[in-house]
C-alpha cells in the first residue's frame, strides 16, 4: 500500500460534533476514484483537535467505508501512553497501517524520538509510516535518525516534507536518503506543490492533501509519474500552481481545502474546529474561481 497516491481527507467538524455523513461521503469519493490508499487523522484530518473516542470513531468509519482500499490511521499524540492506545484502537478497527508523527510540546531530542518509535513498533502488528512534518510536529529528523528508525520492525515508509524544487537536486536528495534505508522502506513525498518533482525524483508515493478532496486530479499527476512521463507529471502540477500559491499564502493546505470542500457542498459550514477558520472574502472568491478554471475533481 506504500506506493501511488495516498489520499488524506479532511475530518469535517464544528465545535460540538463530527460531520460523519460528510466524512463518509469524502471516503466514498476516494474509493470511487480508486486511490491507492487513504490516510485519515493526519494533519488535514484534524487529529490534534479530536478526543481519543472521536478518533476511534473516525478510524472505524473510514475502514468500514473504504470498500477494501487500504486505510492508514494517524496515531500521533503527546504521550507515548496515548500513542499506544491509539495504535491498539487503529488495529482493532482494521487499519492496514498507522502513521506516526513525533508530536511535542516540550522539544524532543533524537533519542526521545527514537525511543518513541521503538516502543510503538514493538506493539504493532501492522506496518508503520514515519510522519516527518516539522511544521506541525516541531521536530526535524536527520537522515541518520531516519535510517535508525527505518530499521525498526514494521517500519514501511517515510513521509518526507517535500523535496528541492530543482529536479536534479530533488533526485540527489531522494537518493541520499535512500542510502540510509532498508530496501523495503519506501519514500513518500508530501507538500502537494512538490509532489510531481518528488515522484519524478524516485519517491514511490504521494501523501496528498489535494488527493483527499480532488482525487482524480491528483491521480492524473501520480499515474503520469508512475508511467515514467515526467514531463506530463510536471505540466499537470504546473497547471495547479495557483492552488499551490494559495496553500502557501494561507499557511498551508488545511484552510484552503476546507473552504474548497464547503464550496463544493461536500461538507457543512463551518467544517473546522475553532479557532481555525477557512478562507473568507477575496481568498474564498479566488478559490471558487480556481476550482472551476482548473477543473478540479
Amino acid at each position: 500500500m506504500f506506493s501511488g497516491l495516498s489520499a488524506f481527507p479532511l475530518t469535517p467538524m464544528d465545535e460540538q460534533t463530527i460531520d460523519e455523513v460528510a466524512f463518509a461521503g469524502l471516503i466514498d469519493r476516494l474509493t470511487a476514484a480508486k486511490v491507492d490508499s487513504i490516510g485519515v487523522l493526519g494533519s488535514t484530518g484534524n487529529y490534534a483537535y479530536l478526543s481519543v473516542p472521536e478518533r476511534q470513531r473516525i478510524a472505524r468509519l473510514a475502514v468500514d467505508r473504504a470498500d477494501g482500499t487500504p486505510v492508514m490511521v494517524g496515531i500521533g499524540a503527546l504521550r507515548t501512553r496515548d500513542v499506544l492506545a491509539l495504535a491498539e484502537q487503529a488495529q482493532e478497527v482494521g487499519a492496514s497501517a498507522v502513521l506516526l508523527p513525533p508530536v511535542s510540546y516540550q522539544k524532543l531530542s533524537p533519542e526521545e524520538v527514537f525511543g518513541l518509535f521503538e516502543t510503538i513498533t514493538g506493539a504493532l502488528s501492522v506496518p508503520l509510516c514515519v510522519y516527518d512534518n516539522p511544521g506541525t510536529a516541531h521536530f526535524e529528523f536527520s537522515d541518520e535518525l531516519h535510517g535508525d528508525i527505518a530499521r525498526l520492525p514494521g517500519v514501511a515508509s517515510i513521509k518526507i516534507p517535500g523535496v528541492p524544487a530543482d529536479p536534479q537536486a530533488a533526485r540527489a536528495r531522494v537518493a541520499s536518503l535512500r542510502t540510509r534505508l532498508p530496501g523495503s522502506v519506501t519514500i513518500g513525498v508530501s507538500g502537494d506543490a512538490f509532489a510531481a518533482t518528488g515522484l519524478n525524483a524516485g519517491c514511490e508515493v504521494w501523501y496528498s492533501v489535494m488527493g483527499g478532496l480532488f482525487p482524480t486530479t491528483a491521480l492524473s499527476i501520480t499515474r503520469a509519474a508512475q508511467a515514467g512521463d515526467a514531463d506530463q507529471a510536471r505540466r499537470l502540477s504546473e497547471k495547479l500552481q495557483p492552488m499551490w500559491d494559495l496553500f502557501s499564502h494561507h499557511g498551508g493546505s488545511l484552510r484552503v481545502v476546507a473552504a474548497a470542500a464547503e464550496l463544493r457542498g461536500l461538507v457543512r459550514r463551518p467544517c473546522l474546529p475553532k479557532p481555525l477558520r477557512v478562507l473568507e472574502g477575496e481568498g474564498r472568491e479566488r478559490l471558487a474561481a480556481l476550482i472551476d478554471e482548473l477543473e478540479l475533481e
